[in-house]
Formats: C-alpha cells, structure tokens, sequence
C-alpha cells in the first residue's frame, strides 16, 4: 500500500494542492491530510486565507477514495482521511489526546488536538493513526501540554491490536523528550531513520526544518520512504510504500 501525509496548509496553495492530490490519485491508497476545512464559511474567525470548503474541493478529485473527516474544531476544522475504495477499513474513530471535543480557545491555533484511526483487518490488522499536534506559538519543542499529549498518544496506541502506522504533522523537533516518548513506544521514526534534513517547503520561512514524521511498528515492512519535492503547502508531503 502506499500512503502519503500532508499538511495542507488550509488550502493557501490549493490550485497546486489540487493538482497534486489529483495526480497521485491512481497510486496512493490513503492521503492522510492535516488543517482540513468543511463548510467553514462564517465560522472562521482566524487564518480566514484558508479555503473554507477544502473538503469538497479534495473530494472531487478523489472520486475512487472514501473520505472520514475528524474535526478538532467545532464541526469545521480537522483532520481527514481518504482511503481508496477498494482498501476499506473496518472501523474509522477519533480520540483526543489534547482538551476535549468542543474545546474553544480564543486562538484557534491553540485548540483540542485528536488523532484519527483507520483499522484494517487485510491481510493482517493494522491501523494508520493521522495525527496534528498541538501548537503553542512557541516553537516547537517541550511544554507541559505537549509532553502530556505524548502520553495520551502512548494510552491510545497501547489499545490498538496489530500493527501501527503513525504519520501526520506532529508540531516537534526531532530532539525533544515529547517526540521520544513516542518513539519508546516501539515505533521506527522512519524521518530520522531515513535521514531526512527538512519536512518543510520553501514557504516556510521560520527557523526549524522538521514537524512532520511518519512512524511505525515493527511489523510494518517498509519498502520505500520519502519526502516528495512538491511545493503545495509550507510542508513537504511524506510519502510511505509499505506491506504488513
């Protein structure tokens, strides 16, 4: 299966976004996208650049992908995962690992986080888990908040039988103890183990290269892993080519 994550920055570059999703439309699998909006119109109060049905935009050029949409902000802002039709999962949910559903900060940006999994049961059971971690304006290393949403993440994948792929932006630097926590947990950090220099794009203009990884358990065979060179967002896309 091949599976590719994507923080789609709200759709500020969505012609280009579009036109990317559309072109690897026929070989991928699951697109695991980040800061997704929903018929957002008149409930975005911030970040009001951002294409406020992105959703329906994407799932126009998807057509052969089932579509799960798990927001973390009211009804109109999250996560969400396409899956090809003919490699369905058998159970889709949400969990939050940061504040609770329907958490409503001031900022936005500093809203409830949730992780989004998909369980498959072909040809063994496995569970891709599409995450977005919190987001402090502070950078992108340890906090309170971080370190105890790392172990909210752990709880949550101790419950998931069989194998487990872990991926999304993840808002931490490869060095902090809030990204290791996760990593005790018998995860490969396939970004580091792949050697990876950057998971951002040339949009990007603030100092740290990395947010983005994809992890995932021993029994994960992992046939290919790369950052794909497309500028559509401020992050880069991970891509994984992977059997079980």
């Amino acid at each position: 299966m091949k599976l590719i994550t994507l923080n789609t920055w709200g759709g500020r570059r969505h012609d280009d976004l579009i036109s990317f999703l559309k072109r690897e439309a026929g070989t991928t699998d699951v697109f695991c996208l980040q800061e997704v909006l929903h018929e957002a119109a008149g409930k975005v109060r911030q970040y009001t650049e951002n294409h406020v049905d992105l959703l329906r935009d994407i799932r126009a050029v998807l057509p052969e992908h089932a579509v799960y949409f798990h927001p973390y902000i009211a009804d109109f802002y999250g996560q969400a995962m396409f899956v090809r039709s003919t490699s369905q999962p058998v159970k889709v949910e949400d969990i939050f690992v940061y504040e609770f559903r329907g958490y409503d900060p001031d900022d936005l940006a500093r809203s409830a986080r949730n992780v989004q999994i998909a369980t498959f049961d072909a040809p063994k059971k496995f569970s891709i888990v599409n995450f977005h971690g919190l987001w402090n304006g502070k950078g992108k290393g340890d906090s309170s908040e971080r370190l105890e949403q790392s172990r909210k993440i752990i709880e949550t994948l101790k419950s998931i039988e069989g194998e487990i792929i872990l991926c999304g932006d993840f808002n931490l630097n490869p060095d902090t103890e809030s990204l290791a926590i996760i990593e005790a947990a018998g995860l490969r950090n396939l970004v580091k183990e792949f050697g990876i220099t950057s998971t951002r794009t040339s949009f990007y203009k603030k100092e740290g290269k990395f947010a983005d990884y994809v992890m995932v358990s021993k029994g994960i065979k992992v046939k290919d892993f790369k950052v794909l060179p497309d500028e559509v967002s401020d992050h880069a896309p991970l891509m994984l080519d992977f059997d079980v």
